[in-house]
């Protein structure tokens, strides 16, 4: 015995995928066609199309902030001894034995 389709509904929290419709359900990413292949195997932009995010004015002297402060300093990693820096595999490898009780 299975439910009505009215109750059903409202257990289904799920978002649709392809499996759960019939053919011709293509769900996409979301990011749209920002313009066109060319012959050449080019691809031309058509600048209607693109995107533009307009910043609302009086942002500088809004009151909320964002979690992270701007005061910060960047933070730059150590890697003496290490000629690559941190693509170094001899790095990896010292790291990975102190962090798992075996340097």
């Amino acid at each position: 015995m299975r439910p009505t389709q009215a109750l059903f509904k409202r257990y289904r929290k799920f978002p649709l995928t392809t499996k759960d419709i019939n053919k011709g359900f293509y769900k996409g990413t979301g990011s749209g066609s920002m313009g066109s292949h060319t012959k050449q195997g080019g691809y031309r932009i058509d600048w209607n199309k693109v995107r533009t995010y307009v910043v609302p004015a009086g942002l500088d002297t809004f009151k909320l902030t964002p979690f992270v402060t701007a005061k910060m300093d960047p933070v730059k990693g150590r890697y003496e001894g290490y000629p690559k820096g941190p693509k170094s595999p001899e790095l990896y490898l010292d790291r990975w034995k102190a962090e798992n009780g075996l340097g």
